[in-house]
């Protein structure tokens, strides 16, 4: 297992990390090039406890629109959404330990075990941030390489958050390092059920230890193709976000007036 000890970085310590294998500004601006590349790295996120069936397939149809990235739904919902996107190319996102991460390893896995099979092809799971807090590095690999396990053997991706909002600086680099040697796909911001979401200087920090050996997905708060913009421009190659809809419209508004 990878020693971790960052307890003394200071507060510029993801400048230390090797960046150089991911040009951020190419990424940014091959995203932002139209509108079907800016579709293509939102997940269409809906998570609201109240959404009921007809809101899950509306989603689903406005996924396969646009083409975004992958629908992010509540686990009980992932079937409905893998049969309502077959043949569309959209893949089925959904969560794991959520919101809190503070799920034993073997329910986290079970879950993620379920959801696989029936269909999903993109787990958000929730780091164990208690875990983090106190110290136990190996539990948090552990937890998260459980799922990384599973998944990649299915075939799917993972992408941990991290929710950076409960995180000190140490944190946020310890956790960031854990992650990435545990094999995630991408180190994610924030659930957006908890008291703050995604941040440029988190994305960018996350963006730091990652470096290109894995992907950044922001996510909470994201509502606007400004906010979409400027946490493109910080690193992140993905963004989680129940407003893509008007996102991808306000971007598809502003090049037809620039016309």
């Amino acid at each position: 297992m990878m020693s971790v000890s960052l307890s003394s970085f200071p507060a510029n310590a993801a400048e230390e990390f090797d960046t150089a294998r991911f040009d951020t500004a190419s990424c940014a601006a091959h995203a932002l090039h139209d509108w079907q590349s800016l579709a293509a790295t939102l997940d269409h996120t809906l998570l609201r406890p109240s959404a009921t069936s007809n809101d899950i397939i509306h989603l689903c149809e406005e996924a396969a629109h646009f083409h975004f990235a992958c629908v992010m739904v509540n686990p009980y919902w992932t079937a409905l959404a893998h049969s309502a996107l077959a043949g569309t190319g959209v893949s089925v996102g959904t969560v794991v330990g959520f919101p809190l991460g503070a799920s034993l390893t073997r329910s986290k896995r079970e879950e993620g075990d379920a959801l696989l099979r029936l269909g999903a092809r993109e787990l958000d799971i929730v780091m164990n941030i208690g875990a983090l807090k106190s110290g136990d590095n190996a539990t948090v690999r552990n937890d998260a390489r459980a799922i990384v396990e599973l998944a990649h053997d299915a075939g799917a991706r993972v992408k941990i958050t991290l929710e950076m909002c409960l995180l000190t600086m140490e944190e946020k680099l310890r956790a960031s390092e854990i992650c990435v040697a545990a094999g995630v796909d991408y180190l994610k911001t924030s659930t957006g059920f908890s008291s703050g979401g995604a941040t440029e200087e988190d994305v960018s920090l996350l963006r730091g230890v990652a470096g290109g050996r894995c992907g950044v997905k922001a996510a909470g708060g994201i509502r606007t193709l400004e906010a979409a913009r400027a946490m493109l421009e910080a690193g992140a190659d993905r963004i989680g976000t129940s407003s893509g809809l008007a996102i991808v419209q306000a971007y598809r508004l502003r090049n037809a007036e620039n016309k």
